[in-house]
């Protein structure tokens, strides 16, 4: 299978740079990093891929079966890494792929050394003195919202994810983004993210980590990056000053600076 086109994996920077892997969330594609790649192009080999079902991949090889589990997106990673060789790269993950890169370090931790977990959530649902931000019954009107009207709901939807209220071109763009992925892998992709339970694949965490979040979240409030930060050792919690879910286009220059400096710790490199 060529990975390459399955994935649309391209990649930036130098040949010879230390590898950084980029992975988006629900609804989205490679696009959305885009404001932060030049930032981090200019020392790092940047490797950019669409999970299959989303974006530019080849929706022909996507599956219910498999992209029912977040085990399917980490094989993914899995795939794309094994493809272009890569060793010990630092896997970036925005929101749900914060996850699919615990469990793809788990499985292939030759190919990831260090994580960066953008707005992450191990689970959106409150429970066992847990507050994920949602109770079952949000969820599962979501669920019913997105599987009855996928537009409608992305159109509603999108601006509450992103946040911003006063830049609402960011909405717009998120909007844009849901609306161009097929409703019917978006149904699938949207059960797998916010009926998934990853809180105990956390402590499979043993590389060095990165926790990003922003001072407002309506997906992923502030509870759950200290949950996350507690959960792993050898992690590291950094709060954006940004709001909204979506900081590497609502403050790229905060989010590539936060990542840069944790890459350079990483590296045993000074700062600035």
């Amino acid at each position: 299978m060529d990975i390459h086109r399955r994935n649309n994996v391209t990649v930036t920077g130098p040949d010879d740079g230390p590898v950084v892997v980029l992975a988006h969330g629900f609804g989205c594609d490679q696009n959305m990093w885009r404001l932060i790649v030049p930032a981090l192009a200019k020392q790092y080999r940047v490797v950019l891929f669409d999970y299959v079902g989303s974006g530019g991949s080849d929706l022909s090889t996507w599956s219910q079966e498999r992209y029912s589990s977040l085990h399917g997106y980490a094989q993914d990673v899995v795939e794309v890494c094994d493809e272009l060789d890569l060793e010990r790269a630092v896997f970036v993950g925005h929101s749900v792929s914060a996850m699919v890169g615990v469990l793809a370090a788990r499985a292939a931790p030759q190919r990831i050394g260090a994580l960066v977990m953008v707005t992450p959530s191990p689970c959106y649902i409150d429970g066992d003195g847990y507050r994920g931000g949602f109770s079952t019954e949000d969820i599962e009107d979501l669920l019913a919202s997105l599987e009855s009207n996928y537009l409608g709901w992305s159109s509603a939807m999108a601006p509450v994810i992103m946040g911003n209220p006063d830049r609402p071109e960011l909405g717009q763009e998120l909007t844009n983004s849901f609306c161009a992925t097929d409703p019917d892998i978006a149904r699938v992709f949207a059960r797998t993210t916010f009926l998934s339970d990853s809180r105990d694949d956390l402590q499979s965490v043993h590389v060095p980590t990165l926790v990003l979040e922003c001072t407002e979240d309506a997906i992923a409030p502030r509870e759950v990056g200290a949950y996350v930060h507690a959960a792993i050792a050898s992690s590291r919690l950094v709060t954006l000053d940004a709001t909204g879910h979506c900081p590497q286009l609502s403050a790229p220059e905060a989010t590539a600076e936060a990542i840069l400096d944790f890459l350079r710790d990483v590296r045993g490199e000074p700062r600035g």
